[in-house]
């Protein structure tokens, strides 16, 4: 889009949308920050061995798999607003029914619902606000979805540790009901909010066109840049898909190697923004702290300051995702989370244990750990937090664009469930040090997989999008 038409955005339309939209990133983060903190509840609740716990905790991450699949082909089918509601109303019923139920069976399948919503929100807000924000600020208007997040996170961060303050610890009750249950119990409140905020959104204009519903998209694409804009985007819109038939699943398959080029540079993007470990510290915050030697409210504390950081880290991204672009981000992202995912890997694998087998680190190793691991998070958030949701909204042509996100958002939320199923296990077994290790060779690699095969997508139209094969 060239200046003229630039001057010509709705802005405080496009902010508006957008602002309604990240709602489901803020739903994201309060639920994944929400479990940080309720462990021992669950386990004195429930009677759960550290299995049981990562499966209970996990659940909420084999939903978002499924929500994530489900979303992406159900949104070519029904519309990207309307499974947005349904996310809403499925997550907020999941959060009354995690708060109220003492059967452990019961708050499994409203954990996994709850996820699917989740799941859902995560790969259709950033695809939605691909499709209505101008390319020249798409970047900068999708990574408000992981400010978003973060947002949700330290909210929940915060709300938990005062829940835990005013009832003693997180076992504690209030108005005859423990803190842990209050911590879920909370998560309603934003999925009201979710819900109401989409009846004031248009539908994707990218959505109606793929319907034939080219009057509607019109409209919605008139109120935001203008009629004469608005006749031409319907038209480059209507090109860019099929002319023999709708979106469907086998338009990401390409002969030879099973996926299209664009689908598997999306998964690796998927898969490694897990990999380097970083919901360890967003859903076991308070339970690598207790390992690393701390008390509970310490563990509380040091959760809201990871939380605060990554919020700044996010406004770094924001301003410099349209300027430098999405590649140099991730590239930078993935060399420091190198160094300072290393650095945690050292004074883990330094630390002493005490008669009960806990480890123990010096206060000096304890502040380096600290240290490590708030600008591990810097790094993360202001590169592959944002940027690999930036891409995946953006990166796929609008004819497999669903399809695409259902493969790859169920690539991420299952790496994501494998990483958090995992932890418990492996950093009682192994050792924080070796697992530790395990997230920075990921993080090596990544580094590598970005400059094979990620091309850059700054500033490009979605209808220029292509599947980086000879026959696109």
């Amino acid at each position: 889009m060239d200046k003229s038409q630039d001057e010509q955005v709705h802005i405080p339309l496009v902010a508006a949308i957008v602002a309604v939209a990240t709602i489901g990133g803020l739903l994201f983060g309060y639920d994944s920050g929400a479990v940080n903190g309720t462990q021992a509840g669950l386990q004195h609740a429930f009677n759960l061995d550290e299995t049981g716990l990562g499966f209970t905790v996990g659940s909420l991450l084999i939903g978002c798999a499924a929500g994530a699949f489900l979303a992406g082909r159900l949104a070519d089918a029904i519309g990207r607003k309307r499974v947005m509601m349904i996310s809403a109303i499925i997550f907020l019923f999941g959060a009354l029914i995690q708060g109220l139920t003492g059967d452990h069976t019961i708050f499994v399948i409203a954990r996994f619902a709850g996820g699917m919503s989740v799941g859902a929100a995560s790969v259709l807000s950033p695809a939605y606000i691909s499709e209505v924000a101008p390319a020249r600020m798409r970047g900068r208007m999708t990574s408000v979805q992981q400010v978003m997040i973060i947002t949700g996170l330290t909210l929940a961060f915060v709300v938990n540790y005062f829940l835990a303050q005013a009832a003693g610890n997180s076992l504690g009750e209030l108005a005859g009901r423990p803190a842990w249950r209050w911590m879920y119990l909370a998560q309603a409140v934003p999925a009201a909010i979710y819900l109401v905020a989409l009846f004031f959104i248009p539908e994707s204009p990218r959505y109606l066109v793929s319907k034939r519903r080219e009057e509607e998209a019109h409209g919605v694409l008139a109120r935001i840049f203008g009629g004469d804009a608005a006749m031409r985007k319907v038209a480059e819109i209507r090109a860019s898909f099929s002319l023999d038939h709708r979106p469907r699943l086998s338009d990401v398959m390409a002969k030879g190697t099973i996926l299209r080029p664009i689908v598997w540079a999306g998964l690796v993007l998927a898969v490694f923004q897990q990999f380097v470990g970083i919901n360890v510290i967003f859903y076991y915050g308070e339970t690598l702290w207790k390992l690393a030697g701390v008390s509970e409210e310490a563990a509380l504390q040091r959760n809201i300051i990871s939380g605060l950081v990554s919020i700044g880290a996010c406004f770094v991204a924001i301003g410099l995702v349209d300027k430098i672009g999405r590649k140099p981000l991730l590239l930078i992202g993935s060399a420091g989370m190198v160094l300072t995912l290393g650095a945690m890997t050292w004074v883990f694998s330094n630390g002493d244990f005490d008669a009960a087998g806990n480890l123990v680190l010096t206060p000096s190793n304890g502040m380096i750990a600290l240290v490590a691991a708030n600008l591990y998070v810097i790094f993360f958030n202001a590169s592959w937090g944002p940027v690999m949701w930036v891409m995946l909204g953006e990166m796929f042509p609008n004819q497999l664009r669903g399809s695409a996100l259902a493969i790859c958002g169920l690539a991420q939320w299952g790496a994501n469930y494998a990483v958090v199923q995992s932890f418990p296990e492996m950093a009682s077994g192994l050792g924080l040090g070796v697992t530790y290790a395990f997230y920075t060779i990921c993080a090596f690699v990544s580094f590598f997989l970005v400059r094979m095969f990620i091309h850059e997508t700054a500033g490009k139209e979605l209808e220029q999008m292509e599947g980086w094969t000879a026959k696109d």
